[in-house]
């Protein structure tokens, strides 16, 4: 196998506004650490050379014969940049969020050939939390929507945000719905949802080739101050076993999600709540690596990276867009 592949961090390769406030801060920490993660996995593939992403506030790179450092140029956009890049390589693996169709723009810009992740189609469903629910829940998957009775909170949240930005809890139904009225102007659209008690969790998958595994149960640690708002503290990645009591109803729960939105490919997570009465119910879908794959390959002892780039080849080869 040969191949050079660019890899693009949206916040650490020159995606990050210059204000230096605390919340980009701790964003660029998390992407910092699913880009290492990447390209260290890459680097250790035979045959594969890895351009990696980076900027002024990013620093250094994973040190390895087989990676570079590449900058956007002086006043070049991340469009423009991805875009130059692309036409210098094989394979393109780009971690961005959703937000604004950020992710869904990359796609289209770099195209299917070169493309490591998700197609258009599951990444415009998985892009809105609004539509991934209600998506979800016309199949049958148990989302806050479906069976939400006695509920005593609700969350308001950006319709295409990411992690726990921008998201609140609240005690009343009136409270939730003036805060989303405050969204709506002007700003980003929002969405409200019943608030699910029980355990948070995040379900690591490897897709495509269909097929769907469940790679680890993973908790997530999740605060609400005083004010509402929701703060995301980690992953602890494997938490729960794979024959764990509880893993073959995740199992099922993954392998719907995947039937549900077949265009899931490569590493994807879904976050879940695990309801003491109903047991999982989906909260979110991401089409792209999340923060569960860092040090996911170690714990696995396997190289993810190199499953994932292989699968692509096959589907190239098989002619699978």
């Amino acid at each position: 196998m040969r191949q050079r592949i660019f890899v693009y961090e949206h916040l650490s390769g020159g995606g990050l506004a210059d204000d230096g406030g605390g919340a980009d801060a701790e964003l660029l920490a998390m992407g910092l650490a699913m880009r290492d993660a990447i390209v260290q996995d890459l680097a250790r593939i035979e045959g594969v050379t890895v351009s990696c992403a980076t900027s002024a506030r990013a620093g250094c790179v994973p040190a390895s014969p087989r990676v570079t450092p590449v900058r956007p140029e002086r006043g070049e956009s991340p469009f423009g940049f991805v875009r130059r890049q692309t036409q210098l390589h094989d394979r393109v693996w780009i971690v961005a969020p959703e937000s604004g169709g950020l992710l869904a723009c990359m796609r289209k810009m770099v195209g299917k050939e070169r493309w490591i992740g998700c197609d258009s189609t599951a990444i415009r469903i998985a892009s809105s939390k609004g539509a991934t629910s209600e998506h979800l829940t016309r199949q049958g998957l148990r989302t806050p929507f479906l069976g939400a009775s006695g509920v005593s909170r609700w969350v308001v949240k950006p319709d295409d945000g990411a992690g726990a930005v921008d998201t609140r809890v609240h005690t009343s139904f009136d409270g939730a719905l003036a805060d989303l009225a405050r969204r709506k102007r002007p700003g980003p659209l929002g969405t409200l949802e019943p608030w699910v008690d029980g355990e948070p969790m995040s379900l690591s998958l490897l897709c495509g080739g269909g097929r769907t595994e469940l790679l680890s149960i993973n908790r997530q640690h999740i605060r609400i101050d005083d004010g509402g708002v929701l703060h995301y503290e980690g992953v602890q990645i494997g938490a729960l076993a794979l024959d764990d009591p509880r893993a073959d109803a995740l199992r099922d729960t993954a392998s719907r999600v995947a039937q549900a939105i077949p265009g899931l490919r490569g590493f994807c997570g879904v976050d879940v709540v695990w309801h003491p009465q109903c047991g999982p119910v989906v909260i979110e879908v991401n089409p792209r690596v999340t923060c569960a794959y860092v040090g996911l390959s170690a714990a696995l002892q396997r190289p993810l990276a190199s499953e994932i780039v292989a699968m692509f080849m096959e589907q190239e080869t098989l002619g699978v867009a």
